[in-house]
């Protein structure tokens, strides 16, 4: 038997509790309001901050964007094409974002476009649906975005990322007729996992369902400021 036992988890932790603390704080006294977008690849996220940018946009507000990969900076280059600032973040093989890298991030966008000019960050985390639950970035919202494609059982598989999320979005509704996901039954596992999160169904590429969402989210991110 090993003498000791080391928890790494713990130090880990708290060191981005700390972090996290120190940028809601940032957040808050800079008027942003910030949303941790969380998935699977391939579920739309980026296609998902997109849509929702252009009708913040249209509302006035100036959106930004955190992208969290493992490697590349695609995403980051097709919100930069849309017209959004754009800082990417490449893991090399970590499997979540953490709060030191969110605060060198917000650094970088606090330089390059002044905090203070921006009114909303979207935080693409790493496509993943265990890790990024357990590291507080200083959200104001964690969004989990599922896609028909993945199938209907996915919050049975992954119970916890559900739980979590402040708000759930079904994404690709477009594609239904083409797979077997039961909506019933997704609904059904979801009222017992989060009843209260509000359950948005869209396409993000074909615009569905994205005025409801967008107009929810508007409303958190005014709230604050009244």
């Amino acid at each position: 038997m090993a003498e000791k036992t080391i928890d790494i988890a713990q130090p880990v932790l708290s060191r981005n509790e700390r972090i996290a603390d120190r940028l809601r704080t940032r957040f808050s006294e800079s008027g942003v309001f910030v949303v941790n977008v969380l998935s699977s690849p391939g579920s739309g996220k980026t296609t998902t901050i997109l849509a929702s940018n252009e009708r913040l946009r249209a509302a006035g507000l100036t959106c930004a964007v955190i992208e969290g990969d493992i490697a590349s900076d695609v995403d980051a280059l097709a919100c930069k094409d849309a017209g959004m600032p754009a800082i990417q973040i490449n893991t090399g093989g970590l499997c979540h974002l953490e709060g030191n890298m969110i605060e060198q991030a917000v650094d970088a966008f606090d330089t390059s476009v002044g905090l203070q000019d921006i009114d909303v960050i979207f935080i693409e985390n790493v496509g993943n649906l265990v890790c990024p639950v357990d590291f507080d970035l200083g959200e104001n919202l964690s969004v989990m975005i599922l896609s028909v494609p993945e199938g209907d059982d996915k919050p049975l598989k992954y119970p916890g990322i559900f739980q979590h999320a402040g708000a759930l979005l079904l994404n690709k509704v477009d594609v239904a007729a083409a797979f077997d996901f039961d909506l019933a039954e997704y609904n059904h596992v979801l009222d017992d996992l989060n009843p209260t999160a509000p359950r948005f169904e869209v396409s993000a590429r074909h615009g569905q369902g994205m005025d409801a969402w967008c107009d929810w989210l508007l409303g958190q991110i005014e709230a604050p400021r009244v």
